[in-house]
């Protein structure tokens, strides 16, 4: 009887790229692709500032107003009637703004830049009273830098300073109310017509995406201008209280940098605490610190979770990082315009596989235990 020999068995050899070091090589290889792609955008989207900034603005503001136009369509007002309501509402609480704030600094910026000045003086006497030796050298390092930021023309209007910012900023301003328009009116259109290549699952994704970017950004900038506006009425409140000057100005700069996460309350209450310092002694300055350390508690365990819920979950770590790119990348239009971005991307993530059901790389696939101590 005659036996068939089986054939010997061969031996597969690894792949170089299937291999642990090739495929480290494949991730290191798609990280840099995606970030030089990213890099691209972003650059792309610095260059063309002009354009891109009146976008993300126009779409901002149209996402905070869009509940009212809705709104009002469902109630029977024809949709041009709807978004002139709300286009000429929003032009109209812009304008308001505008106008505050020039007339609150008009007569009154000089006065301000010479008590901040002056309270960093009073400041600078003080430490050399402290028991620790604190040099001329070194307090002069740290103040000269503030000194020269308050009383510069960047500080009050080198933003727009020259023939061409101003055009730059007046077009910016025209374009995007023209683009606000027609989100307002033609946003759900627009939209869909971006769909278009889209169907199926991706269709729905898209379709996901697009309503909590939305949800997001105009829940963000609802939730920001009405803390902003507390802060704004508890801070001047006080101030007028103690009999601050310029407590008009200063309720005016609390309210605009409340649009600047972290770091515009500091701004505010440093420049009230300066201005406090000059008029009425370190006494009334150090209430006024304890005043807006008072308003951002509040703000911070109270108002922010009520009036924004879900929308802002992020860390304060993220925001601050956030916060930096946007500033070096878009000056204070960066600053004003990261953090909504940064929320309405992780809206995204959250939702990429569904309602609820974030992208499979951030879904929480563990019981995450952190060890104390």
């Amino acid at each position: 009887m005659h036996l068939r020999r089986s054939p010997a068995p061969t031996t597969v050899r690894p792949s170089t790229w299937t291999d642990p070091y090739g495929r480290l090589a494949v991730r290191c290889l798609q990280t840099v692709v995606i970030v030089v792609v990213i890099g691209g955008i972003v650059a792309a989207a610095t260059t063309l500032s002009l354009v891109t900034i009146p976008v993300l603005l126009a779409l901002i503001v149209a996402s905070a107003l869009y509940p009212l136009v809705a709104w009002l369509r469902r109630h029977g007002v024809p949709s041009v009637l709807a978004t002139t309501i709300a286009f000429v509402g929003v032009l109209a609480a812009a304008a308001g703004v505008l106008w505050l704030l020039v007339a609150a600094f008009a007569g009154q910026w000089p006065a301000l830049q010479a008590s901040a000045v002056d309270g960093l003086q009073q400041v600078q006497d003080v430490l050399h009273e402290l028991p620790v030796r604190v040099t001329d050298g070194q307090i002069e390092d740290a103040v000269s830098g503030l000194v020269d930021f308050v009383t510069s023309a960047r500080f009050g209007a080198g933003a727009i300073a020259g023939i061409s910012a101003v055009t730059n900023v007046v077009t910016g301003a025209v374009l995007s109310a023209v683009i606000l328009f027609f989100f307002l009116k033609d946003g759900p259109a627009i939209w869909e017509f971006l769909l278009r290549p889209f169907t199926g699952a991706q269709y729905d994704r898209a379709r996901r995406i697009g309503d909590r970017v939305v949800t997001t950004l105009g829940g963000y900038v609802r939730g920001t201008a009405a803390v902003a506006a507390f802060d704004a009425v508890a801070i001047g409140t006080g101030l007028a209280v103690l009999g601050v000057p310029l407590t008009i100005p200063l309720a005016v700069v609390a309210f605009v940098t409340s649009f600047i996460p972290m770091i515009g309350a500091p701004i505010a209450g440093t420049l009230a605490a300066l201005v406090t310092l000059v008029a009425l002694g370190p006494v009334k300055a150090v209430i006024v610190v304890a005043i807006v350390v008072l308003v951002n508690q509040i703000e911070g365990n109270f108002l922010q979770p009520v009036l924004m819920g879900r929308t802002l979950r992020l860390h304060g770590l993220v925001i601050l990082v956030g916060l930096t790119a946007g500033t070096v990348l878009g000056g204070v239009t960066g600053a004003l315009l990261a953090v909504p971005l940064i929320a309405a991307g992780w809206g995204v993530v959250r939702v990429w596989n569904g309602e609820d059901e974030p992208a499979t790389p951030w879904r929480q696939k563990r019981r995450e235990t952190v060890p104390v101590g």
